[in-house]
């Protein structure tokens, strides 16, 4: 159902199963596919695909231009994949054209009250970002993050999977996958043990990469040694590959 009272641009696309609360507003070149509800005093600008069944609370700002100054107007992007819950007050920019020039966000997200998702960030599947939690733009958040409310995360950080960034930190390295960090600057931890034994991760995998966790963490290691005897452990458990190609490929060094 679409409110009387909603504004919607002649060229926008709304699957005929989407329903607009009133004053949202939604503007040309936004896609929006079925089963998606959106609520009251929204906005939306594009160009932006949104999939299907999402849900958009109030207040919330999706696909707007960049604040950033390198920002001239050009057509990026916004792409929003499936069930995803965007709660009051959050904010979504598009991309830029010095990075790929959009900003995605996968499956299965929920995205808590005044959160923002700067521009040109990828955020994976099972994200969740707490209350006036904030990444800058070029943020990479693997499957399963969690963001803790009041924390903030520097822009061209990565964040790994299943990492668990704790309430008011500031992240200004990346966070290799599994491990929590706390603080600001964040500094690591544990391993998110909790999160994993809640996703199904088996006792001798969770031992596997606390053992991974101490040889990068608590061994005293030169990060070259620690990533060298990390690498030969990863060997012999695939969680523990992941830990490892997440401290490999890191762009911004790690928390350490």
């Amino acid at each position: 159902m679409i409110h009387p009272q909603a504004i919607i641009d002649p060229s926008a696309q709304l699957h005929e199963t989407v329903s607009v609360g009133p004053f949202t507003i939604i503007g040309p070149d936004v896609t929006i596919d079925e089963g998606t509800v959106i609520g009251p005093n929204n906005i939306f600008k594009g160009p932006t695909r949104i999939g299907k069944n999402n849900r958009f609370f109030h207040f919330c700002t999706i696909g707007e231009d960049t604040p950033d100054l390198k920002y001239k107007g050009e057509p990026t992007e916004l792409i929003i994949g499936d069930n995803n819950t965007f709660r009051e007050y959050s904010s979504v920019h598009r991309g830029t054209v010095q990075d790929a020039g959009k900003t995605v966000i996968g499956d299965n997200n929920l995205i808590m009250c005044y959160a923002h998702v700067g521009h040109d960030c990828f955020v994976g599947n099972h994200c969740i970002m707490s209350n006036s939690s904030g990444l800058a733009g070029h943020v990479h958040l693997s499957d399963w993050v969690i963001v803790s409310g009041f924390s903030a995360v520097h822009q061209y950080c990565h964040i790994g999977p299943h990492a668990f960034v704790a309430g008011y930190s500031a992240v200004f390295q990346d966070v290799p996958a599994f491990v929590t960090v706390q603080g600001a600057p964040a500094v690591p931890r544990v391993i998110n043990a909790e999160g994993l034994k809640r996703r199904g991760f088996a006792s001798e995998d969770i031992k596997a990469i606390q053992t991974g966790f101490k040889t990068l963490y608590k061994k005293k290691l030169s990060l070259a040694d620690a990533t060298a005897e990390l690498k030969k452990l990863a060997e012999t458990n695939e969680h523990v590959k992941v830990l490892y190609e997440s401290v490999a490929h890191a762009k911004r060094n790690i928390v350490r």
